[in-house]
């Protein structure tokens, strides 16, 4: 795991032969079998490519802390009213515990992706890592009623650390993965957040019941904040001796050219402009932005639309998150593997936006009947095809904007996604408040159905 190289004795002991023979070479972080024959372009350079088992790891690391993170996103929210009790403050105070992972990101995702592209991802992966862990202990120290600003600022840091989070899924997948493998790959680093909202959802309300002492209410925040940190720290130390920046070899031809592009040629608002020049990559960032906007507010809001027509049922609440994200993510991978053997990602994009238009149509209209078993059945359809797009529009995204690098439309894509999904809490709260569950939900579905409009306009000309 770590760089050691062979002892030197052995090394002066070997002969020129015996070299040629076991073609051994030391690389980066640790032992690789040198290809017998080098594969060379026409300039002489080595295009050589190779898949190490270790890609795996890296991706399941990554994933791992996603879900560290993403688990902290909605870990106020879906117990709303209990963190309302114990700090004092109304509703909309904290659904903005969840909003600030939207608002953080959109100053800074441009230079983050831009440290991305010239640092790397170790370096990324280590600012996350660090900035979650900071943010966790930040909470435990936050555990008080009048200490609600401290707990904001840890929730801050967390939000800070998504920013170097939410773009790597699809560069990992390039660098480390074949060009049969970059979907899967994918779609495993989007299901470690999908995982970690699931557990936010589920968890929470298990670990902080809703009681009335506030001695007893703060022990059991104090112990959901200390298994986070813990984890959160586990996770830093391995990303620090383990996480790896790139194969020796890359995977495949592309990843072999790009290294051959000296760092200095790249321009990163060059990139930018180019992107913003790409007519139906705009259209993807406009529609994906309303898909993952809805899905951001539907999180946000859900203990809140439960609680309104089955009071007392929080812990329910947070299972029907959990059913939501969970079939979220078997959608993710289903995506992603056929994703990987049609690559038809036009149809697939239109008819997973319909679907999640369609589910959260019969999911707004089934959350008043009183039967807790129908939400759990439509709340999972919904997520299915909801939650199931996020993967597919990263790798669309990129397939649209090759030869452009990948955190930089997936930046664009996320950032879309957060500007809309502040605009859609934020104003499905208010109409929940004043005309009820079924006209805020009812307000997504429109803008679901001009997504799936202006995605079905897009295939229809663009074949």
């Amino acid at each position: 795991l770590a760089n050691v190289a062979p002892p030197r004795g052995k090394l002066q002991n070997d002969n020129v032969a015996d070299l040629e023979k076991n073609k051994i070479y030391t690389g980066n972080s640790e032992k690789v079998r040198i290809e017998p024959n080098k594969q060379l372009d026409s300039n002489g350079n080595d295009t050589t490519i190779k898949l190490y088992k270790r890609r795996w790891f890296i991706v399941l690391l990554f994933s791992s802390y996603s879900l560290c993170n993403s688990f902290q996103w909605i870990q106020y929210g879906i117990i709303n009213n209990i963190f309302m009790k114990f700090y004092g403050v109304d509703s909309f105070t904290i659904d903005w515990m969840s909003m600030i992972y939207m608002l953080t990101y959109i100053p800074f995702i441009f230079p983050v992706t831009w440290v991305l592209d010239k640092k790397g991802l170790r370096v990324i992966a280590l600012v996350a890592t660090a900035l979650n862990c900071a943010g966790t202990w930040i909470k435990v120290a936050s555990v008080r009623p009048d200490l609600f600003a401290v707990t904001m600022l840890g929730q801050f840091c967390c939000s800070l650390a998504q920013v170097f989070i939410l773009g790597m899924p699809s560069k990992i997948a390039s660098v480390w993965f074949g060009s049969e493998e970059v979907s899967t790959a994918c779609s495993i680093g989007v299901f470690g957040n999908q995982l970690g909202i699931a557990i936010g959802f589920l968890v929470p309300p298990i670990l902080v019941p809703n009681v009335e002492d506030m001695d007893e209410l703060a022990s059991h925040i104090r112990l959901m904040f200390y298994i986070t940190a813990g984890v959160a720290t586990l996770l830093f130390m391995l990303v620090i001796f383990v996480f790896q920046e790139r194969p020796v070899f890359p995977p495949t031809r592309a990843q072999a050219t790009a290294r051959l592009v000296p760092l200095e040629q790249y321009s990163y608002s060059a990139s930018i402009l180019r992107l913003l020049r790409n007519k139906p990559f705009i259209l993807l960032i406009i529609t994906y932005g309303l898909n993952v906007g809805c899905f951001y507010a539907v999180g946000t809001l859900l203990n809140r639309m439960i609680i309104d027509h089955y009071p007392g049922e929080e812990l329910n609440a947070g299972r029907i998150g959990l059913t939501i994200v969970i079939a979220g993510m078997v959608g993710s991978l289903i995506c992603g593997i056929w994703l990987d053997r049609s690559k038809t990602y036009k149809q697939t994009t239109l008819a997973v936006y319909l679907m999640s238009f369609i589910g959260m149509l019969v999911y707004s209209y089934t959350l008043d009947l009183g039967h807790l078993w129908v939400v759990f059945l439509t709340a999972g359809a919904l997520g299915f095809f909801m939650t199931g797009y996020l993967p597919l529009g990263f790798e669309f995204g990129v397939e649209l904007t090759y030869p452009e690098g990948e955190g930089t439309s997936s930046g664009l894509l996320n950032c879309s996604a957060q500007v809309f999904g502040i605009i859609f809490t934020i104003s499905q709260g208010k109409i929940m408040d004043n005309y009820g569950t079924l006209s805020g939900n009812i307000f997504l579905c429109v803008f679901l159905f001009i997504g799936s409009v202006m995605t079905g306009t897009d295939c229809l000309f663009n074949v």
